[in-house]
């Protein structure tokens, strides 16, 4: 075949730019004469422009979108890049990004250790796949193609010497194979077939020249949890008020403690979680009912910590000291669950702190250290700690001194920490704190405890909280708790913000209690099923709600008197609990955060909504998993074993309503037949059409779980 001479020049032009090669020194993406002018914009998940990271569970898969294009004709190609922190600088794993639609580009990557990782987009001018579509064009069209053809050969040769300098032996016999197809006699149409196979294709996406590749400007951030961090029923209980005898409360050591532990795992909980378990002050100690005026043998709050038995690295000697704590947590983690322990960083005034640090307090014009207040609440045995106080170097040896406090508990194999009103502290001590300690540490888990407005909540979450308290303790109606949770599993807060549904605390004896029985039995419900993670404080199962006055308080409240209890008393709903749990342990979809999509009912008081797992096989029209995934949404066509869950949220009239589940989005045709299991109670019926009359009664039975599954 001949070449004009300006071919020929064009030829060697571009001879010269592919040997300069991957190695050549390129000017960046801001440089003047840059190459890199590929535009990467609209990255998601990309928190507060890259500030924050976002969150997944060991196994998800990542998927990140972005708008990738350039100027001019060329075809592009893009890779996401993830690797984990603790890989070597430039280490990144690979994944291949695909065009979806409008220069919308999609790609994933499966995360398998649970550790930070970053990840970024880098694209590329494809330039065999321009190649072969401008010539083909001109081949179409009649046109002289010799001087394209002299330029795939360039193509391909630069491409097979990049496959050898990877030690790819398989691409450059491949890409080798091509440039002989290109050299053999025959017609351009009959090569460019050839060349445009998907073997070649392959190997030339892999071997690309990318060394004017555009790389985005922010390496993101995604943390990796373990599941625990997902899924997980908690129990909260006061060790010191575990007695026997119900008529008798006495003390109880975290060693007499365990015997409570078959009865919490048997209703089948996962974490064990106990408030404060450090030596008490006696100074301003409180009396029964939160009162100034402690009596002869009142034990004290557990959150006045620190006492002349030492601060938030001891336990309390009448708890047992360490040694009892060892045995306690080998109970629990004997019988399958995990201890989670309350950090609260506050101290009274009998903390070692007062003496040796009072440069960590705020002080009165007086000299005297202030104690905290809520007005009208005052805590005249607490003294909250000043971050802003005295010089940087000791609010540096603070934040070190908070940071060991938990590393030392960690030391003693707690994994989980919930942490009391941390917006009270500095945004920024908890981003460092966190990080610092998973860094060593990834499987530790932090649990927010601040009731607080929306965005102090959601930011100490962006910092590095995995779990977070919400607001459904107070959420009542089924139009707001349909609305809350839209916002929390489909929205951005799903990216970074996991709710745990506290049923009540010993802080909180919220109102609609007051109704007694079926009011625990509906919020046990919606607890249990609407999240993947939730929680109760001991009593509930036996629906305690005596409050003090007309106060969001408990009467005799756990936190200032020993109590005891008869855990099987009459009324109780332990096997109520017990059957969720179950059911949260059966169904994986159950346990799966951001899969709640609430369906259509008839009737305002009822809350109905599903659970269900993605059908990776669903696509009626294709043969891979992949094409049943909305590329650019993650959102499945199909859903497989689905959890339907129908509850009356009035825990005082009856309610009928009609139940309209979207039948297709399991694979069920409107007006086929199918069987609905009650999982409850395991009875089957057969069904058709998504029209179900339900009888939800406080009195009887205020909610329905069940299955549908084709005949």
């Amino acid at each position: 075949m001949s070449t004009t001479r300006t071919g020929l020049r064009h030829a060697a032009e571009l001879a010269d730019r592919l040997a300069a090669g991957p190695g050549a020194e390129e000017p960046g993406p801001k440089a003047i004469g840059t190459r890199r002018t590929i535009v990467i914009e609209r990255v998601q998940p990309e928190l507060d422009g890259g500030r924050h990271a976002v969150k997944r569970i060991i196994g998800d898969t990542l998927l990140v979108t972005a708008d990738i294009f350039a100027d001019g004709h060329d075809l592009l190609d893009a890779a996401l890049l993830v690797r984990a922190i603790d890989d070597p600088p430039g280490t990144w794993r690979e994944s291949p990004m695909r065009l979806v639609d409008n220069d919308r580009w999609a790609g994933s990557a499966t995360l398998e250790r649970g550790v930070r990782h970053a990840y970024t987009i880098e694209a590329w001018r494809d330039t065999w796949r321009s190649w072969l579509d401008a010539t083909d064009k001109k081949v179409t069209a009649g046109v002289s193609v010799a001087t394209e053809l002299a330029e795939g050969r360039l193509l391909l040769e630069a491409g097979r010497d990049r496959a050898r300098a990877a030690a790819d032996t398989d691409a450059a016999d491949r890409i080798q194979a091509g440039i002989a197809t290109l050299d053999a006699e025959g017609s351009p149409r009959t090569a460019l077939t050839a060349l445009a196979g998907a073997r070649l294709g392959a190997a030339m996406r892999r071997h690309a020249d990318r060394s004017a590749a555009t790389r985005h400007a922010r390496e993101l951030e995604v943390i990796v949890d373990r599941e625990r961090a997902r899924h997980g029923a908690w129990y909260e209980l006061f060790p010191r008020s575990q007695g026997r005898d119900p008529a008798r409360p006495a003390p109880t050591t975290l060693r007499d403690a365990i015997w409570r532990l078959d009865d919490i795992a048997a209703m089948g909980f996962d974490v064990v979680y106990l408030p404060p378990i450090h030596p008490i002050g006696t100074a301003f100690r409180k009396g029964r009912n939160n009162t100034l005026e402690a009596g002869a043998g009142d034990p004290g709050s557990p959150y006045a910590i620190g006492s002349t038995d030492g601060g938030h690295r001891d336990v309390a000697p009448e708890l047992g000291g360490l040694d009892a704590f060892e045995a306690f947590r080998a109970a629990v983690e004997e019988r399958g669950m995990e201890l989670a322990l309350d950090i609260a960083l506050q101290v009274s005034p009998d903390h070692p702190y007062v003496a040796s640090h009072p440069e960590w307090f705020r002080h009165a014009p007086d000299g005297t250290i202030k104690y905290a207040e809520n007005p009208p609440k005052k805590y005249q045995d607490i003294y909250p700690i000043d971050f802003y106080a005295g010089d940087a170097s000791a609010r540096a040896a603070l934040w070190h001194e908070w940071r060991d406090v938990f590393a030392s508990w960690i030391g003693r194999g707690v994994r989980i920490f919930r942490v009391d009103n941390p917006h009270t502290k500095p945004i920024p001590f908890w981003e460092w704190l966190i990080a610092d300690l998973q860094r060593e540490h990834p499987d530790v888990i932090f649990l927010s405890e601040a009731f607080t407005k929306p965005k102090m909540m959601r930011v100490l979450a962006k910092v590095g909280f995995t779990q977070s308290y919400t607001y459904f303790t107070w959420r009542e109606a089924a139009g707001e708790l349909r609305e809350y949770l839209t916002e929390l599993t489909r929205g951005e807060m799903r990216e970074y913000y996991r709710g745990n549904l506290f049923t009540n605390t010993p802080d909180i004896n919220p109102h609609h209690l007051d109704h007694g029985r079926p009011a625990f039995v509906v919020r046990s419900v919606l607890a249990a099923t609407l999240s993947s993670s939730y929680g109760i404080y001991s009593g509930w199962e036996l629906c305690e709600a005596a409050r003090l006055g007309d106060r969001e308080e408990y009467l005799d409240s756990e936190k200032y008197e020993i109590r005891a209890r008869d855990w099987d008393a009459p009324g109780n709903i332990k096997p109520l609990i017990t059957r969720l749990n179950q059911l949260r342990r059966a169904h994986r979809a159950l346990q799966l955060y951001d899969n709640l999509r609430f369906e259509r009912v008839t009737g305002d008081r009822t809350l109905f909504y599903r659970k269900a797992l993605p059908d990776l096989d669903a696509a009626a029209d294709a043969t891979s998993a992949t094409s049943a995934i909305d590329l650019l949404t993650g959102e499945p066509a199909r859903w497989v074993d689905p959890i339907y869950v129908a509850v009356n949220c009035d825990p005082v009239a009856a309610q009928t309503a009609i139940l309209h589940p979207h039948l297709p989005s399991i694979g069920i045709a409107w007006d086929e037949p199918y069987r609905l299991t009650d999982l409850m109670t395991g009875e089957q019926r057969t069904e058709r059409g998504a029209d179900l009359a339900v009888e939800l009664n406080p009195t009887g039975e205020p909610f329905r779980i069940f299955t549908i599954s084709p005949v």
